[in-house]
């Protein structure tokens, strides 16, 4: 018997809601008995700055929401890194986790390196590393992400700054897996992953994972650079011995190389037999590349330097990926045999309903002054 789609609609209003309710039980502002402002209608302010633009943009679009600098204001006295942080990862994981099945699922640990070209003096929480667009400091965020059903859901978000390590940062996010109820199939890590200690750590928390290797010194170079696929055993600054898996392919004029292109793969897992399971698997991980291309649909722009905002901001983009999928797969899928029915729901048609949810709550603008009456070329 085939199910049929409930006689029930999610309206632009309970968007809004649904995102503005996640945010008021989790980010705690104390706000003074004589100001004026709400937490819900900061709330709501930052659920369509992410959805639409800017805090500038949806404050000034509306009369009923406060000065954009009195939001501004408000968020940064409330919120820092570690609190924004805790916070962060029980909004993400809030309903996340209830969509997860029974069986092991794919985990990805990812570094997102936003460029930073200002004075560096007149910002907080940077972050250093090997140049990229020109500059070497960056505004820099690692999420932990979890692949399943083809839908990828964000479980932590961490901010590095001067004096992180991204071994630091995947000893929180294993410590993260360790404590929840969850079977982790593998862990796809990023080359940024790539070092002994982060090794060492997969290896202690007892962690099957794939991450391309870093060609660091002159024996992989060699091993890289000759022979054809084949799986070795590598020393990496003869603290930790690992299996790599060198992968190689004619490039075929692809990108206007010719030639072979060898690839190596530090690779402990029980699917991964032979060089060509450790690319494939491994481009699985891909996937949470979409992820940074979504939330730059949903990341209020800011030319704040605070770190605590920013993050907040980072951290909401997050949460709408995250509550676009739970809502898309809970109430909008149909469920029939052999799995649900889609219903084509854009991220982008998600938060532009939401925005305009927005709007109405905080009375958006429908008129500006005029300096002389309109004639009849205003009027039908």
């Amino acid at each position: 018997m085939q199910s049929t789609q409930a006689d029930s609609e999610i309206e632009e209003e309970h968007l809004l809601n649904f995102v503005v309710n996640s945010l008021e039980g989790e980010l705690t502002v104390d706000l003074d008995e004589n100001v004026e402002v709400t937490t819900e209608t900061l709330c709501e302010v930052l659920a369509g700055a992410s959805a639409g633009g800017s805090i500038n943009h949806v404050c000034e679009t509306t009369d009923d929401s406060p000065h954009a600098n009195t939001v501004r204001g408000h968020l940064t006295d409330q919120f820092e890194l570690d609190s924004v942080e805790a916070v962060g990862d029980t909004l993400l994981q809030r309903d996340a986790l209830e969509t997860l099945p029974d069986r092991p699922v794919e985990v990805c640990a990812d570094l997102h390196l936003d460029p930073y070209y200002d004075d560096e003096d007149e910002t907080e929480a940077l972050y250093s590393s090997q140049a990229k667009r020109g500059t070497t400091t960056f505004h820099a965020y690692a999420t932990l992400y979890v692949r399943v059903r083809n839908k990828r859901y964000t479980l932590a978000v961490r901010q590095l700054v001067a004096g992180d390590t991204t071994s630091d940062v995947l000893g929180e996010f294993l410590e993260l897996l360790d404590g929840l109820d969850l079977g982790v199939k593998a862990v796809y890590l990023d080359r940024g992953f790539y070092n002994s200690t982060c090794l060492k750590l997969l290896y202690a928390h007892n962690y099957a994972y794939v991450m391309p290797i870093v060609k660091w010194g002159e024996t992989i170079q060699n091993k890289l650079s000759e022979g054809w696929s084949r799986e070795i055993e590598h020393d990496l600054a003869g603290e930790v011995t690992f299996p790599v898996f060198i992968d190689c392919v004619y490039q075929q004029g692809r990108y206007d190389e010719h030639g072979v292109a060898r690839h190596g793969y530090a690779a402990d897992a029980p699917f991964i037999h032979t060089p060509r399971d450790a690319r494939e698997h491994y481009s699985k991980r891909f996937g949470i590349e979409s992820s940074y291309r979504l939330a730059k649909q949903s990341l209020a722009f800011t030319s704040s330097q605070d770190a605590g905002l920013r993050l907040v901001m980072f951290v909401v983009s997050l949460l709408l990926q995250n509550s676009w999928r739970y809502l898309h797969w809970r109430y909008v899928a149909a469920p029939r045999r052999g799995g649900r029915r889609l219903l084509q729901w854009s991220f982008t048609e998600f938060c532009e309903m939401t925005l305009r949810a927005a709007w109405t709550a905080l009375g958006v603008r429908r008129s500006v002054p005029a300096n002389q009456p309109l004639d009849d070329r205003f009027f039908r």
